[in-house]
């Protein structure tokens, strides 16, 4: 004999077409907004009972993902959907942080679990990695409809756990697509001194040399990364003019072309005569497209690191 269980005061019952309207309809809205979470602190507020919420559980319609924290119906697939539970189990001035914010501004291409969140007083909560720290308004923002720590404090905050080169492709990455300037990160160093972070982003932030300004210069740095090429020198000037990549020992410049930037007669003419007076200083001039980096990467590679070299057997 089937057993029947009773939808208390609050749900409604279970039809062939599935349950009817709720009398409490907005927290299944709620959740909606919520990247598919509701909080029990939530439910109580709009009015649905105890015995209702437990009733829910029981049926499956709230999946317990953290303390107080239902995922609605299912547990969301994606991550960064799931990182709005956890910031949910937080409270209400819970912010991602460190390896999350990370992930989140594109620094990091993977979410890694434990989820780290920054909250102001002690807490702790299974399966999240919380970080304690009373933030000001301009260390925190939205982004992607989550709530997560400023690009300076993010920077700050990982810091400590990321190589030089590794920490300047951040500074860099924040600067062209967050808005991160280097004002923002003297500022969050002065406040926090003390912070593991704080020296090397001081001597990072009094950087005049070398900052990417552009998608295709940072393209160009990571390319250099991967196919192990020692690090140029970014937008320096040489004999009077800017050049976008530098290799300093072997006195070889490299241009980053976009064809929209460099397609016109103007820039064409301008570049070779450019070109021209560098090889007159002994300064070769490498072109590198995007479409080349991208069609054919291990050839370009293997063409540079052949010129690189045949300059230092030169020296």
């Amino acid at each position: 004999m089937k057993r029947i269980l009773a939808a208390p005061e609050g749900v409604a019952k279970k039809g062939r077409s599935g349950y009817q309207d709720s009398p409490y309809p907005d927290w299944q809205g709620l959740a909606g907004k919520q990247h598919g979470y509701v909080s029990r602190p939530q439910l109580l507020a709009i009015g649905v009972k105890a015995a209702a919420i437990r009733h829910l559980i029981t049926v499956g319609r709230l999946i317990p993902v953290h303390a107080g924290v239902y995922a609605v119906g299912h547990i969301p697939a994606l991550p960064q959907d799931r990182v709005y539970g956890a910031l949910l189990a937080c409270g209400p001035r819970a912010v991602l942080s460190h390896g999350s914010a990370a992930t989140l501004y594109g620094i990091y291409r993977r979410w890694d679990t434990p989820f780290e969140v920054m909250v102001a007083t002690k807490r702790r909560r299974r399966g999240i990695r919380i970080h304690r720290a009373k933030l000001a308004r301009r260390d925190t923002r939205m982004h992607a409809g989550l709530r997560v720590t400023s690009p300076a404090r993010t920077v700050l905050d990982m810091a400590p756990r990321l190589t030089d080169k590794q920490l300047k492709r951040a500074f860099n990455v924040l600067r062209l697509e967050h808005g991160l300037r280097t004002e923002d990160v003297r500022d969050v160093v002065d406040r926090f001194p003390g912070h593991p972070g704080a020296r090397r982003l001081r001597s990072l932030a009094a950087i005049r040399r070398g900052p990417v300004r552009s998608r295709l210069e940072l393209k160009f740095f990571d390319f250099c990364r991967r196919y192990g090429f020692p690090e140029p020198l970014l937008n320096v000037q040489i004999n009077g003019r800017e050049v976008d990549a530098f290799f300093e020992t072997e006195r070889v410049i490299v241009e980053v072309d976009g064809y929209d930037v460099h397609s016109g007669p103007v820039s064409f003419e301008g570049d070779r005569d450019r070109d021209a007076e560098m090889l007159a200083l002994d300064l070769p001039t490498i072109r590198i497209t995007e479409e080349r980096m991208d069609g054919a990467p291990t050839r370009e590679a293997e063409r540079l690191h052949t010129i690189l070299a045949n300059r230092r057997r030169a020296a």
